[in-house]
C-alpha cells in the first residue's frame, strides 16, 4: 500500500512499540488542509477481538507520546485515534489473508485506466492481491499499487424485526 513518507515514519514509529501494549497499528493518514491537519491513527487489538471505546482511550496516551517524541508535523496539528471502524482500512498483505472472501472498496494510484474496483478477496500473496468483482471479472493488484482499500460492511435487511 502507498504511504506518504510522514504517514509511514508515523507508522514505523507507533510499530515499534505497539507489541509492548497488546495493540495492532491498522492505519495513520495525516487528512485535513495543510495549515490545520489531523493526524488519523486507527488501531486495534493485536489478538484480533475487537477494541472497545474504553480500550481505545486508554491506549491513547502511549500512542500520543510516540507522536509527540517524533513529532513529525511542523506546528500545531490535532491527533485522532480510533478503532478501525467497520469500513476498516487493509495496509498489509497479512490484513488481506485476514479479510479473504471479505467485500472491499480498492483505489490503485493507476495513471491510466480503471482505478477504482468493487469486490470480494479471492487470493493474496506477499505481491498482489486478487479480487472478484461485481461483474465477474477477476483482477489482480500489485500491493504497491493500491492506494486505498476498506472493507466494504454489508448490512442484511431482508430479516424483520423479529429475526424472521
Amino acid at each position: 500500500m502507498v504511504k506518504s513518507k510522514l504517514e509511514q515514519q508515523v507508522i514505523d514509529a507507533l510499530e515499534a512499540v505497539a507489541p509492548d501494549h497488546g495493540i495492532d497499528v491498522v492505519d495513520v493518514e495525516v487528512v485535513g488542509a495543510t495549515k490545520a491537519p489531523c493526524l488519523r491513527v486507527r488501531i486495534d487489538r493485536a489478538d484480533g477481538d475487537p477494541i472497545s471505546l474504553d480500550e481505545v482511550t486508554a491506549q491513547s496516551a502511549w500512542v500520543s507520546a510516540v507522536i509527540e517524541k517524533l513529532d513529525p508535523i511542523a506546528g500545531s496539528y490535532t491527533l485522532e485515534v480510533s478503532s478501525p471502524g467497520m469500513a476498516r482500512p487493509l495496509r498489509r498483505p497479512s490484513d488481506f489473508e485476514r479479510f479473504t472472501g471479505e467485500a472491499v472498496e480498492l483505489t490503485t494510484t493507476a495513471t491510466e485506466g480503471r482505478r477504482k474496483f468493487k469486490g470480494a478477496i479471492v487470493s493474496v500473496d506477499e505481491h498482489a492481491v486478487t479480487l472478484s468483482l461485481e461483474d465477474d471479472e477477476t483482477v489482480t493488484i500489485p500491493h504497491d499499487e493500491i492506494k486505498k482499500c476498506t472493507l466494504k460492511p454489508v448490512f442484511d435487511f431482508s430479516r424483520g424485526k423479529d429475526g424472521k
